[in-house]
């Protein structure tokens, strides 16, 4: 089988290929053809700022490359597709963390650009494809004018303009599943949380909303988009803001509110899952899909990651327990770092989970953190037992939870009956 080569950035942005050297995955495995896919469409390669560049000999010999040929370099993958091996580098002393992207291995095969990683849903909504620069700028335009005083409205303009957020931008494009940021405040404190860090070297890459929505400003967006929009989705629980939950009362209102006025669409809530009483009076309102983030189905490795403030990981699995007996679609938003979500405790923690709660969805997505600002503030990764690999981990949950689908988005599924009570 041909070697995967390393690939490399010159200080000028240039990548290129040392044909001498075979390329690494993070932790020394070489890279081999059968762990890597073609570079897919819409991935962008990244240069890794203060990595040097790492390969292996054909002695075996690891060897670094010098800093003044260029950095390390690695893939930022689209929505759709699910890393499985993160690049190899060597860090030059005392330089800052790396900013939060979603690192994964390439290499180069006869000239040709490969990644490590899977495709595990269809990307097309996701795309950035999907959201030309012009027609967006002109649809964002028009909601401002139509809606100048929503403030709902201003912020996902920031999102969708700046951040090129989708679901931001679907606001306005008035399709599939839409923002609605609602929370300033949380009740964790995510070691990569994208909005608010309270580390000094972490720099959180995206603005926090720094107001809450009234009743009113959430309902005078989110209606039209239900009644009209294809496949409509209004989301509360963004990137831009906190946790929802925070202001459970006024989505609750503004929940009530929307299915007064109309029955279609679908009301989804993506959340941290930490109170079963607040979500609980979501689900009475009407609310029909809710996705719960978790890296883990661990509570060690949970509690670990969000550093909840006021709940435990047993609220999370009641809160899942309890919609899925409200008759909602639900799924978890899942961080995936690999060699760590692929252990053997972590597969047996998440398959009980799964099962334990009648998880319906797994939405796989890949954790943006620099690897050594989250392995010291985990628990120790031997303790989780042997690493199987992401491709064994996803065939394993294919093959042992097999109702439980896998994939990137959330379902425009409207809730079912609710199950009967067992006596």
């Amino acid at each position: 089988m041909p070697v995967p080569h390393l690939l490399y950035s010159t200080p000028d942005g240039e990548i290129r290929e040392e044909t001498r050297l075979q390329a690494l995955a993070f932790g020394g495995k070489p890279l081999e053809a059968r762990d890597l896919i073609p570079l897919p469409d819409g991935v962008t390669l990244s240069m890794m700022p203060d990595r040097l560049a790492v390969g292996l000999k054909k002695t075996g010999e690891r060897q670094v490359l010098a800093a003044n040929r260029g950095w390390a370099v690695a893939a930022l993958l689209p929505i759709g597709y699910t890393r499985t091996l993160l690049p190899e580098y060597e860090k030059v002393p005392g330089t800052e963390p790396l900013p939060f992207f979603g690192y994964s291995a390439v290499a180069s095969i006869n000239g040709e650009l490969y990644v490590a990683a899977v495709k595990t849903d269809d990307p097309h909504k996701w795309h950035p494809r999907s959201f030309p620069r012009k027609k967006l700028e002109h649809a964002v335009n028009a909601k401002l004018e139509a809606f100048p005083e929503n403030r709902v409205v201003r912020q996902h303009a920031h999102c969708a303009l700046d951040y090129s957020c989708p679901t931001a931008s679907n606001l306005f494009l008035e399709r599939w599943e839409m923002a609605i940021a609602v929370s300033p405040g949380c009740n964790a404190r995510c070691i990569g949380c994208i909005s608010k860090q309270e580390e000094e070297d972490l720099i959180s890459p995206q603005d926090r909303l720094d107001f809450i929505p009234t009743v009113e400003e959430i309902v005078e967006v989110a209606v039209p988009h239900l009644e009209s929009a294809e496949e409509a989705i209004v989301s509360f629980g963004q990137g831009c803001e906190g946790e929802p939950l925070m202001q459970w009362k006024r989505i609750e209102r503004a929940i009530t509110a929307m299915r007064a006025q109309t029955k279609q669409g679908v009301i989804n809530i993506n959340t941290n899952g930490s109170n079963p009483r607040w979500l609980q009076r979501l689900y009475d309102a009407g609310l029909d899909t809710i996705r719960v983030s978790t890296i883990s189905g661990h509570p060690e490795t949970y509690t670990a990651y969000y550093r909840p403030i006021g709940y435990r990981f047993e609220d999370v699995k009641e809160s899942l327990k309890r919609a899925h007996e409200e008759g909602l679609y639900t799924s978890i938003n899942l961080l995936c770092f690999p060699g760590m979500i692929d252990r053997e405790r972590e597969i047996e923690a998440l398959l009980n989970l799964a099962r334990e709660t009648g998880l319906r969805l797994i939405q796989l997505r890949n954790l943006n953190i620099d690897p050594e600002v989250l392995l010291p503030r985990m628990p120790a990764l031997d303790s989780m037992g042997k690493a199987l690999g992401m491709k064994a981990f996803i065939e394993t949950l294919r093959r042992e939870i097999p109702e439980v689908a896998l994939g990137n988005f959330t379902r425009p599924i409207q809730r079912a009956q609710a199950q009967p009570s067992e006596l």
